[in-house]
């Protein structure tokens, strides 16, 4: 798959439009924190909390790493007069219990969580989002449960299969995936484990491009687990020569229901290479959004694309 990459023109309009943009969503991103409702739901024991607005059909956000429920507030904004969207706080980050232990982050435990939070809110289906760790979590609920599952939109996680076959057989993939074999053989208190930086709530924060949203992150990875963050991977990524659900040996049941997939195509973790054959591997319709000039957060780099596209998306396939 070729693809170039994004160089707008003219700057100095584009500027100009990004500072009025950046103002706009500040404002309107402060009044979403200061109008979404707080609930938990009870996962065996683990609280799991989530934020929720808008009236209809139940939408269930999953964040990725290093991430919270804020990374939907451009998303919510633009699907609450249509929708109920929930944004959940996976487990160990921000205001949902922190459990010890690898084997309390292993998948089935994922899943679980967001079963959680659908029945939490009185439901029966949702469509379910999730992006990164979220998508990952997001394609096992479609698989282990798909009379749950309404409608899938993954961000930046291509499905197992074609991320299994780019590990196998794409070097890129595979050197891009450096920082996750890192992340499993070491520990939150090794001193360069983020690239080159130890893990505190300022450089989990980096990411992050504008600087409102970023006090945010801080204040909620500051309330976050990072040893929790870690075992996301030891606990479900794929090793050498293991099999895993991320990216498993045998492939999983085809996907019963609608998908839709936005990828950045920037992204320096996840080649775009993994969503060929995407296709072949579903019952149902598929729809593939590639942005240009984008980048792993997708949801962020590109808001109103994602966020117009999802809910013309949804409102063509969710039931009233």
């Amino acid at each position: 798959m070729q693809h170039r990459r994004f160089n707008p023109n003219p700057a100095r309009l584009l500027i100009g439009l990004a500072s009025v943009l950046a103002s706009t969503l500040g404002i309107a991103s402060q009044k979403l924190i200061d109008n979404v409702s707080h609930h938990y739901a009870d996962s065996d024991g683990v609280k799991i909390h989530y934020v929720k607005t808008g009236s209809g059909p139940l939408v269930v956000m999953i964040h990725g790493f290093p991430d919270y429920w804020y990374s939907w507030r451009a998303q919510m904004e633009v699907l609450k007069d249509n929708f109920t969207v929930v944004a959940m706080d996976q487990r160990g980050y921000n205001l949902s219990s922190q459990p010890e232990g690898i084997a309390a982050y292993a998948m089935p435990n994922l899943v679980a969580d967001v079963a959680a939070v659908v029945a939490a809110e009185g439901a029966d289906k949702a469509t379910v989002v999730g992006h990164d760790w979220g998508g990952a979590v997001a394609w096992q609920v479609a698989f282990a449960l798909p009379e749950m599952v309404e409608n899938l939109v993954i961000m930046n996680l291509p499905h197992p299969n074609g991320f299994a076959r780019e590990l196998a057989n794409n070097e890129e993939q595979r050197r891009n995936s450096d920082y996750a074999q890192r992340f499993i053989a070491g520990s939150a208190d090794d001193p360069t484990i983020i690239g080159g930086s130890p893990m505190t709530a300022q450089s989990l924060s980096a990411w992050v491009r504008d600087a409102d949203a970023r006090e945010q992150y801080v204040q909620a990875f500051e309330r976050s687990d990072f040893a929790a963050m870690l075992n996301f991977y030891k606990a479900n990524y794929p090793r050498s020569g293991e099999n895993s659900a991320v990216a498993p040996s045998t492939p999983p049941p085809p996907l019963a229901m609608p998908l839709l997939i936005f990828h950045g195509l920037e992204d320096t973790a996840l080649h775009s290479d993994g969503l060929n054959n995407t296709w072949d591997w579903t019952e149902k319709d598929v729809t593939i959004v590639t942005v240009p000039g984008a980048g792993h957060f997708v949801q962020q780099d590109a808001p109103a694309l994602v966020s117009d596209t999802m809910r013309w998306w949804l409102s063509n396939r969710s039931r009233r």
